[in-house]
C-alpha cells in the first residue's frame, strides 16, 4: 500500500521560508537609505546580465543542437569531430575560456577576417576591422555561448537518443524523410526529456554570467564590484548582489518546474 508521501504532495515548506525571507529583505532594503541606494546601483546591472544570458543560451542551443546531430551523424568524421569539440571545451574552466577568447581569440579572428578580405579592403569595399571594434560585451557572450554549447550538446544528444527506436521505425514505414522524422516525431517526443536538464543549465549560466565582470561588462557583479570600492561598504553591497541574484535564479526555477508538471501532466492525459 503507497504511503501517503508517494500519494500526497508535500508541502514547500522551505518555499515559504525563502519567500517570507525575501519579503522581509524587500522591506528593509525599501525602509533603508543605504540599502536602498545599493540596490539601486547594483539593479542597473540586471539588464546586461539578463541580455548576456538570454543571448549567450541563444545561441549555445543552436550550436549545440547541431553538434548533437553531428555526434549522432551516420558520418564517422562528422561524429568525431563533434566528440572532440566536445571533450576539449568541456574540458576548459569558463573563466579560462573567457580569457582566452577575450584576449587571444578576438584579436586572432579579427586577423583572420583582414587576412581574407584583405582584396575587398584594398578595393574600398570594406574597412580594416580592428580588435577595438568587437567589445568585450560580444567577447563575453561568444566564450558563454561557447562553453556552454558543449554541454548543452549532450543534453539534446542525450535526449534523442532516449527516444524509442520503434518510433522512429514507424516514421521510416510512414515514407518520412530524416528531416521529417526528426521534426515530426523525435524532437517533439525528446522535448520532455531535455526540458529539465537544459532548465539547470539556462538558471547556471544566468549564475556563471558574473564572470563577464573580469572583463568590466557592467553587470550585476561589475556594478556591486564598483560600488564597494568606492564606498568600502562590501558587506552590503555583496548581500544585495546575492539577493538580486537568488531572486533571479530561484523564481527561473520554479517557473521552469511548473513547466515540466504542466508537460508531464500533458504526457499522462
Amino acid at each position: 500500500m503507497p504511503s501517503a508521501s508517494t500519494t500526497k504532495p508535500e508541502f514547500p515548506w522551505w518555499l515559504a521560508v525563502a519567500a517570507i525571507l525575501a519579503l522581509a529583505a524587500a522591506l528593509f532594503i525599501a525602509t533603508s537609505d543605504l540599502y536602498a541606494q545599493v540596490f539601486a546601483t547594483v539593479a542597473k546591472g540586471i539588464g546586461i546580465t539578463v541580455f548576456v544570458t538570454v543571448v549567450a543560451f541563444a545561441m549555445a542551443s543552436v550550436i549545440g543542437l547541431g553538434i548533437a546531430l553531428m555526434g549522432l551523424s551516420a558520418s564517422t568524421w562528422l561524429r568525431q569531430i563533434a566528440r572532440f569539440y566536445v571533450e576539449i571545451i568541456r574540458g576548459v574552466p569558463i573563466l579560462v575560456l573567457l580569457f582566452w577568447i577575450a584576449f587571444a581569440g578576438a584579436p586572432a579572428s579579427v586577423a583572420a577576417w583582414n587576412a581574407l578580405t584583405a582584396p575587398l579592403q584594398n578595393a574600398g569595399l570594406f574597412g580594416e576591422l580592428l580588435v577595438r571594434d568587437v567589445s568585450l560585451l560580444w567577447r563575453a557572450i561568444m566564450a558563454l555561448t561557447i562553453g556552454y554549447s558543449a554541454f548543452i550538446s549532450e543534453v539534446f544528444r542525450a535526449g534523442i537518443q532516449s527516444v524509442e527506436k520503434g518510433q522512429i521505425e514507424a516514421a521510416k514505414a510512414l515514407g518520412l524523410s530524416r528531416a521529417q522524422r526528426f521534426r515530426l516525431v523525435v524532437f517533439p517526443q525528446a522535448i520532455r526529456t531535455i526540458l529539465p536538464p537544459l532548465g539547470n543549465d539556462f538558471v547556471a549560466l544566468v549564475k556563471d554570467s558574473s564572470l563577464v565582470s573580469v572583463l568590466g561588462v557592467a553587470d550585476i557583479t561589475q556594478m556591486g564590484k564598483v560600488y564597494a570600492a568606492g564606498s568600502f561598504r562590501f558587506f552590503e553591497t555583496y548581500s544585495i548582489t546575492a539577493y538580486i541574484y537568488l531572486i533571479l535564479t530561484v523564481g527561473l526555477s520554479l517557473a521552469l518546474r511548473a513547466l515540466e508538471r504542466r508537460l508531464r501532466r500533458q504526457q499522462e492525459e
